[in-house]
Formats: C-alpha cells, sequence, structure tokens
C-alpha cells in the first residue's frame, strides 16, 4: 500500500471455516431441454461487425441467429453492454459459441438484506464540519429496493431549490404513481419488472404496485434512512421518539425499484444500475444479497465496476447470514461492504416470573391489550402441541384449550418471530415470551409484536424453561419499560451481521466497515403494518427494523456528505476516509465486542471499524484507486481477458511481461493468506 501517512492496524488471526453462501439460489432449468431461463448475454462491443449501424442491431441479429421467437428483455449501455432475453439451455450454448459474445449468464434471484443515528454518529455537534447544505442537496443518492412511498414526511421538499442540473433521470408513472409524486427532495422514480415477469409471470397488482410505489417498506425504510429530509416528533408508537432524519438530510434521493414479492431478479439490477449511471447518481446504495460468485460473474460487481469508473459511490450490504464465517456477499473491492452494529438505545421489556426472578429482555409492543399487573399462567408452547415442532409456534400447531388466557413461551427460529405472537394470539395466548436459541445467543431484536411479548437471550431462556418445567403451576408477567438510551458497552457487532473472511479473494479484507443496523428508526409505508403480516392492520409512518439493509443507507448517506465536502474525491477515496477514520476500541480503550461470542469482536466481524464520520471528513489519509488499479487486480487473479473484458466492458489485455500481485492494490485495510497455517488482517 502507498499511505500518505503511516496508520495503525489492527491485527487478528484466524482459521480457515467452510464457505458459506447467503441469500441467493441460482434460477434452475427442468428437466425438460425446452423450458426457456432468463440469460444474461455480455457482449464484446468492440468486435462489432462493421456492417451493423448500431449496436442494438448486432444484438438482434445475434439473438435471432439461434431464436426466431426470444425477444430482448433490456438492452444494456453502462452497466454491462448485451442484453437480457428467454433462451432454452441448448439455444443459449449455442448463442455463447458466437463471435463477439463474451458469455452467456443465467440470471440469478437476490433477496432483501432485512432518530438516533445522528446523534450516535456525532453528527448532531459537529454541524459546523459538515458541509453546507447548498453542497449537499447537489448530492443523489440511487436506491434499488422495493420503491418508495412519496407520501412520507421524510421526502418533503420544504426549502430544497431546484433539482440540480447534472439530473437526467425521470418519474415513472404506473400502478398508484404518477409524476407528482416525485418533487424537488425525491427527483426520480422508475421501476424495473420485465425480468421478475418473464420468469414468475405478471405483476399482481392487487398484491403489489406495478411501479415505483413500494408496498413492502424496506425500499422507503432504506432511503429515508440515506437521505430522509428532517421529520419532527418521529417515533413507533412512542418508541425512539425525536427528530427523524437521513444521513444526508439535505441530498436528493432517486429510487429504482427492482424488488418484488417474488424477489430481485438479476437483469432487473443491471437493468436499474444501467439507469441510474446515465440518470446521473451520485452514490448507488443496494441492500440487496449478492452472489457468491467470481467477479466477472457477479450482476451486482458487474455493474458497481461501471458505476465506479463514472465517479459513483457504491455502497452494499454484507448479508445477515452472520455470525457464521464466510458468509458475506457482495465482496468485490470497488464496493463498500457494510455490516451492523448496535445502538446505545434499547427497548426493555422484562420477564417477570412466580418464583421471583426476572429476565431483561426488549420489545416495541403497544396496544390496547396489556398485561394486568398480576401473574398470570404461563406455558411452553412445546407443551401445549401436538406437533414435534410446537416449541416453534408455526401456524396452527398450537392447542387452544392449553394455550387460552396464558402467556406461551416460543422458541425463536424458521418462522418470523412476529409470526408467532400472531399464532399464540389467534390460539387465545394473551401474551408471548421469544427464546433464543444456539443460533441467536444473546442478540436481542425488538419487534412491534401484535400482542404483549419480549424476546430474551438464550441463557434467560433456558432459566425461563427450566422453571417452566420444575413448577406445577408457573405463572409470569411481562413489564414494559419503553425507550432506554446511553446502553453501554455500544455499538456491539450484530449477530445476524455476515462475516469475513472474504470468500473470493481472501487478501482483500471483508466488510469493510460497520455501520447502525439493530432497531433503526425510519419511513414506512402507508400499505403495510410494522410487522409486514397481512393480519396487521395498524398504520404507522414510521418503523423500527434491523439487518445489514439497515446499515449500508447509513454509509451510502454519509457518503454523500463526503462527496459533497470533496466533489472532486472518487469513490476510492471516500470509501478510504470512512475506512481508515474507524474506530475499533470504546472510549474506555476496551475493544470493540462481537454480541454472537459475548467476546472481542476481529477484522473478519467489523472490518475496519465502526465509522465515525465526523473524522472521515477529513481523514489526513486517503488511499486512492483508478479503474486501471482495479483491472490490474484482476490480472493478479488470473482473470483471462473474456472475463476481464466482461467486467472492463472494454479490450484489456494482461502484459504478459508484468507480474502482478492482489497486494498491489492500494486498499485500505488487508488481509495476509497464510493457506491453511491461518492468517492476520488489519486496516
Amino acid at each position: 500500500m502507498k499511505p500518505l501517512k503511516m496508520q495503525s492496524f489492527t491485527i487478528s488471526l484466524f482459521s480457515i471455516l467452510l464457505l458459506g453462501v447467503c441469500h441467493v439460489s441460482r434460477a434452475t432449468l427442468a428437466s425438460n431441454k425446452e423450458k426457456k431461463a432468463t440469460y444474461i448475454v455480455h457482449m464484446s462491443k468492440p468486435e462489432m461487425p462493421a456492417s451493423f449501424e448500431h449496436h442494438t442491431h448486432w444484438y438482434e441479429s445475434s439473438l435471432k441467429s439461434v431464436s426466431d421467437s426470444a425477444q430482448m428483455l433490456y438492452t444494456y449501455e453502462n452497466a454491462i453492454h448485451g442484453f437480457s432475453t428467454r433462451l432454452t439451455l441448448a439455444e443459449a450454448k449455442l448463442l455463447e459459441s458466437q463471435p463477439g459474445i463474451l458469455s452467456v449468464m443465467l440470471e440469478l434471484r437476490y433477496e432483501l438484506h432485512t432518530t438516533r443515528t445522528p446523534e450516535f454518529l456525532g453528527l448532531d455537534k459537529s454541524a459546523d464540519l459538515l458541509p453546507q447544505s447548498d453542497s449537499v442537496s447537489e448530492v443523489i443518492i440511487g436506491v434499488l429496493d422495493t420503491g418508495v412511498w412519496p407520501e412520507s414526511k421524510s421526502f418533503l421538499d420544504t426549502g430544497f431549490g431546484p433539482v440540480p442540473s447534472s439530473w437526467k433521470g425521470e418519474c415513472e408513472s404506473g400502478t398508484n404513481f404518477t409524476t407528482k409524486n416525485c418533487n424537488r427532495k425525491l427527483i426520480g422514480a422508475r421501476f424495473f419488472a420485465r425480468g421478475y415477469e418473464a420468469t414468475l409471470g405478471p405483476v399482481d397488482e392487487s398484491k403489489e404496485s406495478k411501479s415505483p410505489r413500494d408496498d413492502d417498506g424496506h425500499g422507503t425504510h432504506t432511503s429515508s434512512t440515506a437521505g430522509g429530509s428532517s421529520v419532527a416528533d418521529a417515533s413507533l408508537f412512542g418508541y425512539a421518539a425525536g427528530t427523524a432524519r437521513g444521513m444526508a438530510a439535505r441530498a436528493r434521493v432517486a429510487v429504482y425499484k427492482v424488488c418484488w414479492v417474488g424477489g430481485c431478479f438479476s437483469s432487473d439490477i443491471l437493468a436499474a444500475m444501467d439507469k441510474a449511471i446515465d440518470d446521473g447518481v451520485n452514490v448507488l446504495s443496494m441492500s440487496l444479497g449478492g452472489s457468491m460468485s467470481y467477479y466477472y460473474r457477479d450482476s451486482v460487481a458487474i455493474g458497481a465496476f461501471a458505476a465506479m469508473e463514472k465517479g459513483i459511490f457504491v455502497s452494499c450490504s454484507a448479508g445477515n447470514a452472520g455470525p457464521s464465517s464466510y458468509s458475506l456477499s457482495n465482496v468485490a473491492p470497488w464496493i463498500t461492504t457494510v455490516g451492523a452494529g448496535t445502538l446505545d438505545r434499547d427497548f426493555p421489556a422484562f420477564v417477570s416470573l412466580g418464583n421471583g426472578k426476572n429476565y431483561s429482555g426488549v420489545s416495541l409492543y403497544k396496544g390496547d391489550a396489556i398485561l394486568p399487573g398480576k401473574l398470570l399462567p404461563f406455558v411452553y408452547a412445546g407443551n401445549a402441541s401436538n406437533a414435534t415442532n410446537g416449541n416453534l409456534c408455526m401456524m396452527g400447531t398450537l392447542i387452544p384449550e392449553q394455550v387460552a388466557g396464558k402467556i406461551v413461551l416460543c422458541d425463536r427460529g424458521v418462522n418470523p418471530r412476529v409470526q408467532k405472537g400472531a399464532v399464540v394470539k389467534a390460539a387465545g395466548g394473551i401474551g408471548m415470551v421469544l427464546s433464543n436459541t444456539d443460533a441467536n445467543g444473546e442478540e436481542l431484536v425488538a419487534d412491534a409484536h401484535l400482542l404483549p411479548a419480549t424476546a430474551v437471550g438464550k441463557k434467560g431462556g433456558d432459566e425461563i424453561k427450566n422453571y417452566l418445567f420444575s413448577d406445577p403451576k408457573p405463572t409470569a408477567t411481562i413489564l414494559f419499560e419503553g425507550t432506554k438510551v446511553g446502553i453501554q458497552p455500544s455499538p456491539v457487532v450484530a449477530a445476524f451481521s455476515s462475516r469475513g473472511p472474504n470468500s473470493i479473494t481472501p487478501d482483500i479484507l471483508k466488510p469493510d466497515m460497520i455501520a447502525p443496523g439493530v432497531n433503526i428508526l425510519a419511513g414506512w409505508v402507508g400499505s403495510a403494518g410494522p410487522t409486514g403480516l397481512a393480519t396487521d392492520g395498524r398504520r404507522v409512518e414510521f418503523n423500527i427494523i434491523s439487518g445489514t439493509s439497515m446499515s449500508c443507507p447509513h454509509v451510502s448517506g454519509l457518503a454523500a456528505l463526503i462527496k459533497a465536502a470533496h466533489p472532486d474525491w472518487s469513490p476510492a477515496a471516500i470509501k478510504s476516509a470512512l475506512m481508515t477514520t474507524a474506530y475499533v476500541t470504546y472510549k474506555n480503550g476496551n475493544k470493540l465486542q462481537d454480541v454472537a461470542t459475548g467476546k472481542d469482536s476481529t477484522p473478519f466481524d467489523h472490518g475496519a471499524g465502526h465509522v465515525d464520520p465526523v473524522s472521515a471528513l477529513n481523514p489526513g489519509l486517503v488511499y486512492d484507486l483508478t479503474a486501471d488499479d482495479y483491472l490490474n487486480f484482476l490480472c493478479a487473479l488470473n482473470y483471462s481477458a473474456t472475463e476481464i473484458t466482461s467486467l472492463a466492458r472494454r479490450k484489456f489485455t494482461c502484459d504478459a511481461s508484468k507480474k502482478y500481485s492482489v497486494t498491489d492494490l492500494n486498499y485500505p485495510s488487508f488481509a495476509v493468506n497464510f493457506g491453511s497455517g491461518g492468517a492476520d488482517a488489519g486496516n
């Protein structure tokens, strides 16, 4: 590396574990060879024969050479050179053999990775250090997700000037959405469903809007986290009350809806990235899971490379497959990969037992069915069910006669946490205690349950079960304590946050950093309740949810602030500023903790550390990188000229006389691979 100044780094030993794959499934072909699937076709544009006037004519001719009936779903101009289409396996193989075809890749299905943060990050005390609102308002954050609820107060444009002249995007109309839904804050909105519909059939417009409108909530939450306007008196049922605002509250927001009920398809994702690059976004925020494959076969990595070349900062979530090692997604070095940590805020709700013992838990329950201030009958779900998995409180597994009028203890796992409470409520239960198992340890995630309920860690849960099994007439009640701040230690690495090492290139340390991702308050939709369950008729303007999906837009918004302060900085320089100023110790000198182990976290958990945006504005040290540096990095990985061309969208041949090394990449952190003997990592 070539630092301008020496910087201390953290070193940690690790052992190589089995590879874990995060939230991605390959679209499969049936045994019938004539069954069609969606393919993304990468073309070598410089090889277009002179007989064609335009590259799209060449694409069409190439496609017609293998199929008379196939139609192009999308043609791509920026993210890649090529198109997507539906073909049989035989047709795909025949097309790949044609001149000028770099690769024909089967489409992938991606999944979403699912207030106080400005104060927690120090942004409230450093207004004089932050860029002026005029410069921030020139920065445009593009968010690829489930769309947007434009009526959210987080997208009010009060006090905003004209849309930046650099903006070339559009506001598309569709189901329940018109061009009037955009304004000087929400300056663009598009939707992409051709890939989804080609595989799963037409969008069911009775269940979701075929438009940029968000009927899920995830996209509104992420986009308002990154760049939502300031909204006073925000809360979820009184929890986390205060002023809610995005990290870059004065930035502009553009949304690209690529995720639907059936998932997010790579042909749609590439089309959205293609448009976002052309539209003129400065930051791309993508809280969705990427494939665990080589960079030249990873559509998100390929699109992100094109964005990086245009000066666009790309932030992606690391995934929610932690605490397993090798569970990361989105690991390309030109992507900023973000893991999740906690805030210093909690929502305590205690379990009080008939034996006089109390156990701490968390809950966002707020409703009319408040438990009476007395002990109530208490039962273990596994003892109130005839199903072998009755302890999990799955749909239809509880016996109403055995749970009616009682508090029920359910074990966490398999079905959604909030659904367990709905199952208890439907069976006549009046409260729930949700106990963690080994998979989640002591990690507590608060939920807006449909009945009085709290979640407890594994240790507390085991002790509560011992009481249930030993007392002939067990009783309990739940005490809700509201919102508490100043919780220490904080932050700690969330157990669900995906971990390194990087399975594709172990020498590149991932995640790059962690940011707030647990119990985050942000904007919500008017079409779904805070739990997302169909039975949840409550409607809220703000919701509290958790995931690396929440930590990713924090970094996207912070990158927008840095871009406003340093408009000439490259994406690599912005990433470097965030990484070299991240911290790995608390103010008392102790190391960041990992909630999954209860011990010190490692660089494979937290990357360079937890973001410190105020320090990042003036890092005093920048590790910069250009597109050619990344191409040399690909040469060091022994990628072929065809594979590199797929990424670079232009001819690039590695110099046979030159010795390339992965360690030559001027990255702000590093990992040294010792093979089977272990490795060191630092930042």
